[in-house]
């Protein structure tokens, strides 16, 4: 966490205040956590974007990005626990950032708040980003994946489809969460080798993923149990009141109505299956 749709939800969050406003102060927030990191560092970071526009805000996979007037852009990758918010902070002590913003006479405040302090926060100009998170490093975005690009990418490795899903090379964007609830929509077994799926299973696959990545963003996201993900305005999602499998083994198969939900791990990551809707057999 945070995964494509609540990254998604920041961004959508922020862009109606942070878009044609200037910088007038960039500033760390007394913290006595251990720091994030930060490149090319700080005091570099300052000098380049005071009094400069942010001309638009966007999604890159699971990153917040802020291009601004002189070609940089600011890359802020919330990680387990980074939120960006305009008000309400859930604390004050993991406050980490703050970007003091006006647009004509209004001053608004954004803040980048991380309680496990694992979010990274990088300046970058446009042939740099283009290098670091381009098409080298990173695949199709999940809500624009087509068809033909999954079908190409999932027939190159044997990986468990599951685990291919996490792979930010072949698609970006999805993470534990919302693989585990679209291989059940998709009715495919998390433990499938990519590369032996059907066409029809890469169909549902496809349709599955567009529909679940939609009617999460919609939602604003999932807050989990321990509370940390929240939107510009530190509200909660509600997409986690719609979890089908994610975090409910032994619980009775909200699908099938019958079987209990079975978690595994693949690659040390918890995942969540019906073994009655998705069977380990092909199609």
């Amino acid at each position: 966490m945070p995964e494509l749709p609540e990254v998604e939800t920041m961004v959508r969050g922020i862009r109606e205040a942070v878009v044609g406003s200037q910088i007038r102060e960039f500033q760390k927030c007394r913290c006595a956590c251990k720091p994030i990191s930060m490149k090319p560092g700080f005091k570099s970071i300052q000098k380049k974007v005071l009094n400069r526009t942010v001309i638009s805000a966007r999604r890159l996979a699971k990153r917040v990005i802020l291009d601004l007037d002189n070609e940089h852009s600011f890359v802020i990758e919330p990680r387990m626990t980074g939120l960006m918010l305009l008000s309400d902070p859930p604390d004050r002590e993991h406050l980490r950032l703050e970007w003091q913003l006006q647009k004509g006479r209004t001053r608004t405040s954004l803040w980048f708040w991380d309680r496990r302090g694992l979010g990274t926060v990088q300046l970058l100009k446009k042939s740099e980003l283009d290098l670091v998170l381009g098409p080298q490093k990173l695949g199709p975005d999940a809500l624009t994946l087509t068809l033909k690009d999954l079908e190409q990418r999932c027939h190159r490795t044997s990986r468990a489809i599951k685990v291919a899903l996490l792979d930010q090379k072949l698609v970006a964007g999805i993470g534990n969460l919302y693989a585990s609830e679209i291989l059940h929509l998709s009715r495919i077994h998390p433990e499938r080798p990519a590369n032996e799926l059907s066409q029809a299973e890469l169909k549902a696959l496809h349709q599955a993923t567009r529909k679940i990545l939609k009617a999460a963003i919609r939602y604003e996201g999932s807050t989990l149990g321990d509370g940390t993900y929240r939107n510009a305005l530190n509200k909660s999602g509600g997409y986690q009141n719609h979890h089908r499998v994610y975090s409910r083994a032994g619980e009775h198969c909200q699908t099938c109505q019958g079987a209990e939900i079975v978690r595994i791990v693949q690659a040390q990551r918890s995942t969540f299956y019906c073994p009655c809707c998705q069977v380990k057999n092909s199609l």
